[in-house]
Formats: C-alpha cells, structure tokens, sequence
C-alpha cells in the first residue's frame, strides 16, 4: 500500500514486500516556499511462514504558500516499531499542521508515536481495541505534556493532526482537527485496471459544527458569529492551544481502523492547505494518474 503526504500528503499500495528503514521526520524548521519532497522506498522481506508480505511507499512534500512561515510538521516511519519487542510489523506516518506557531507540531511530531507505543501498541497479536485504547492514551499523553512545556515556556501554539499506523495488514486513522486522510479504493474490487472512488476516512473537528458546538457550550466557551470558538478558533480540536483548553478545546481523536486488501490502492493525508484546493474525488485521481506514469511520488509533486 502507498501512503502520500502533503501539507502536505503520505501513500500506501498491496504489493509483495515489507517496507524496514530507519525512521524519517521532517527536521528542517527553515522557511524556504518549498522543499525537496522525502521519499522512503520498501525493501523485500518474507514472512515467518515464506509469505511475501505488504509493501509500502512513503513520499511527503510541503510548501508555506503565502505565509512567512512554515508552521506544519510530519513523520514517516516505515518501520516503526522503535526496537520494542514484538513481531508485528508496523508503520507511521503523520502531518501536524501547527497554528499560532510550530511549537506544538513539533512536539507532537517527536513524542506521539512514542507515547503510542508505550501505551502498548500491540507488539505481539494484533488487537484492535488494544491498539485504539493505545492511541487514544497516546494523545492524551502527548497533550497533556505538551500543556506542561507550552506553560513552563510561555507560548501558546497548537496543531490539528493526522495520523496513521499500519500494523500488519490493517490500519489505524486518527485525526483531530480538519487535517484529513483519503483513501483511494477501486470500485469493482479489482487490483488492476479498475476506477478509484475517494473514501474519506476522518471527519473534522470545527466549532461550527453541532456536535462541537454542543460540547464547547457544556465545556463554558461560546462560538461566534464567525463560527471560531471564542470567535477566534476555527477547530475545535488540537495539540496545544492552552489558552482554550477550559473552554472546548481537546485532543481527543476520532480513530477508525479498518483492513488493507487488494482494494486499497493508496492513503493520501493533507492539512486544510491541500484539501482546501483539491476535493478528495480529485485529488485521488490526480495521484492515480501520475502514479501510472511515474515511478513513485517524489518525481511529480512539485512539478
């Protein structure tokens, strides 16, 4: 599976390896309009039993636009299992799109998959409660600490995330925020040669919408005219943002997980910049395209 990343987007596709490389993050605060896309390539692996296993692609790229600074972050791991023991196989990969600042995204781009995993992320039988249950403490957790460090250094910065684990042959999907995951899916539930239909897997998380809103005035905040907590914020979920966390804020994810088969073509992840310019329909089908034409995604995203 093919995971593609912009803030960017990250790609997955069933194919006959197992991706195993050391893990990759985007350690480049500079402020340049754009940067080189990253890519991480699989490797051939068997199983225990002789079986070829998933193979996955990972390519991210960014660019600030009109702004002065690039406040987003991002992670691709391929082999994510941080020398824990265990021998499920896993993958990671994220976008934090930081506001106010990119403090926030960079915390949680270092401490999340950690906090994660050692909320025990299964390691040795995959469980889906287990592993939800993990990544719900994860970003409890990883808020929780980063409220800590935002106060002890007196700033306020916040970040919506995206997030995504493949354990094996199923993946996990947690937002908060209006990033997003899509995947591509072929409707006739052929590998080869069939139509895509953009699935979109998260839901966003404003303070517009009722459910929020119906929160955030049970936590003590208002919403505005506006439609922005407080008439200020527009998402009603994050990393970060001290300043609103007793009125609504939280960084509770919604999480989804579901099984990777011959179906599944690709994952694309995106902050609000993406998918504010291409609807998923399109943007599913602009990678599809490219992908038939070039060998991976590094060689076209910024062409």
């Amino acid at each position: 599976m093919r995971t593609t990343s912009s803030n960017t987007q990250a790609e997955g596709s069933n194919s006959e390896s197992n991706l195993k490389r050391q893990p990759e993050v985007d350690d480049d605060s500079s402020d340049s309009a754009a940067k080189k896309p990253k890519t991480q390539t699989p490797v051939q692996e068997e199983s225990e039993k002789g079986e070829k296993s998933l193979d996955i692609e990972a390519d991210v790229a960014e660019d600030k636009g009109s702004r002065h600074t690039m406040e987003d972050a991002w992670v691709i791991m391929l082999d994510a299992t941080l020398d824990s023991p265990g021998k499920l196989r896993c993958g990671h990969f994220a976008i934090y799109d930081g506001h106010g600042g990119r403090l926030a995204a960079e915390y949680a781009q270092r401490h999340l998959h950690a906090n994660v995993v050692s909320a025990g992320l299964p390691r040795e039988l995959l469980d889906v409660k287990a592993a939800k249950r993990a990544i719900l403490d994860g970003f409890r957790k990883t808020d929780e600490d980063l409220l800590k460090e935002s106060s002890s250094g007196g700033w306020q910065d916040g970040a919506t995330a995206v997030c995504v684990w493949v354990i094996e042959k199923m993946v996990f999907i947690a937002n908060i925020g209006d990033a997003k995951a899509v995947v591509a899916r072929s409707i006739d539930g052929s590998d080869k040669g069939s139509a895509l239909k953009a699935i979109v897997l998260t839901r966003e998380h404003k303070a517009i919408y009722p459910q929020e809103r119906a929160r955030i005035q049970k936590a003590g905040g208002t919403v505005g005219s506006n439609g922005r907590l407080q008439g200020r914020l527009e998402v009603s979920r994050a990393f970060g943002d001290r300043q609103f966390k007793k009125v609504g804020v939280v960084a509770t994810p919604d999480i989804h997980s579901f099984d990777i088969t011959d179906r599944e073509h690709f994952i694309i992840l995106g902050c609000d910049g993406l998918w504010g310019v291409f609807g998923p329909s399109d943007a599913v089908e602009f990678v599809h395209k490219l992908l038939k034409v070039r060998n991976g995604l590094s060689s076209f995203l910024y062409n």
